[in-house]
């Protein structure tokens, strides 16, 4: 396959990714397999860059948006560009949870809730570098117990690998010395007919739930579990994003699109949960995880103010985001699968993004 691809990959400087942010080193690393495929990570977030495979007419395209450099995503108004998401992935309402009886307040980062881990989450850190090869880099962060409001010290450990079916899989695990709250996921951001492309209105998407939560004007989950049929949630069969996007809706209102959380249904980690293919591009991804929710966000707070590092900007609805974790606001929402993580008990959860190319 590498050897029919009409272009070779953009030029990415990795020396403009070197830098020394709170004291640590950061860098641009590279995954690579014998089909052609290329995958380009930073430490700085432990963030996706970049994700290069051939599409259906052997063009090499890159399928996930990304910065130039370390100083862009530092400088940036969308601060979750393909980085690793914690220690709580989503909203938390109020900023606030109780465990055992002791009330924990976080950072608040968003009108009154706190999103994605608070205002330096996970994101914004510069993970250690344990292993890296030409097909799998592990990286590590120690977050202090009350970073960010959160109690107890957690060892995290996220390992990324590339393997010859074009299958990215992240593996995390974390560990803690009191009990916590984790859920952590990967805010990739993808156009799967390349970055830069246009919308992602064309795009076809299936989403294996048969519910979803709805959520309040802050999207926040009410805590009901809706039923996607007839409504615009409902991605069990084939449809486009663009084709009911802009339906009369109150829940799209309040997301501005979709910015929700699917209840899976029962599934096995071989067995895919959702499936998007680029209309241009032909290619389809997979994904595959262990968790009971996935995020599905159509890019309704991009505005353009980025410049990619393509060349082109992150304009709106230019990009979607499939989010594996548990359920938002699950710390007080008790009848929600538990995020509780115990001292001696371990958090390890996979998520798998399988890629191919077709040309029908």
């Amino acid at each position: 396959m590498s050897g029919s691809l009409q272009q070779t990959r953009p030029p990415v400087n990795s020396h403009l990714f070197k830098k020394v942010v709170d004291g640590k080193e950061t860098a641009l690393f590279s995954l690579k397999n014998a089909n052609g495929m290329e995958v380009l990570i930073t430490n700085y977030g432990g963030r996706l860059v970049g994700l290069f495979l051939p599409d259906k007419n052997g063009i090499l395209t890159d399928v996930v948006i990304g910065l130039g450099s370390i100083d862009d995503y530092q400088r940036s108004v969308q601060p979750y560009f393909g980085a690793i998401i914690g220690r709580y992935a989503n909203r938390i309402a109020n900023g606030a949870f109780k465990l055992k009886d002791e009330e924990y307040t976080l950072n608040k980062n968003n009108g009154h809730n706190t999103l994605h881990g608070g205002k330096k989450g996970f994101h914004d850190v510069v993970w250690d570098v344990i292993h890296v090869d030409n097909s799998r880099l592990e990286l590590c962060y120690f977050s202090e117990d009350m970073e960010e409001g959160f109690p107890g010290n957690l060892k995290v450990k996220v390992i990324y690998s590339l393997t010859e079916d074009n299958s990215l899989k992240i593996s995390y695990a974390a560990a803690t010395d009191k009990p916590t709250v984790v859920n952590l996921t990967s805010h990739a951001f993808f156009n799967l007919n390349g970055e830069g492309s246009g919308t992602i209105f064309n795009h076809q998407v299936q989403i294996k739930a048969d519910y979803y939560l709805p959520v309040d004007g802050t999207l926040i989950p009410t805590g009901d579990i809706d039923d996607v049929s007839g409504t615009p949630f409902d991605f069990r069969k084939v449809a486009t994003i663009g084709s009911r996007i802009n339906d009369h809706n109150g829940q799209l209102k309040k997301g501005k699109g979709f910015d929700h959380n699917f209840v899976l249904n029962k599934h096995a980690m071989h067995t895919p949960v959702a499936r998007v293919k680029g209309d241009k591009s032909g290619i389809v991804m997979e994904v595959f995880t262990d968790q009971p929710g996935l995020q599905f966000y159509s890019g309704n707070f991009m505005r353009g103010k980025n410049i990619l590092k393509g060349g082109g900007k992150d304009g709106y609805r230019t990009a979607f985001a499939m989010e594996t974790q548990h359920f938002p606001d699950s710390p007080n929402q008790p009848s929600f699968p538990s995020t509780l993580l115990s001292r001696g008990k371990e958090y390890k959860t996979q998520t798998v993004y399988r890629f191919l190319a077709h040309s029908v």
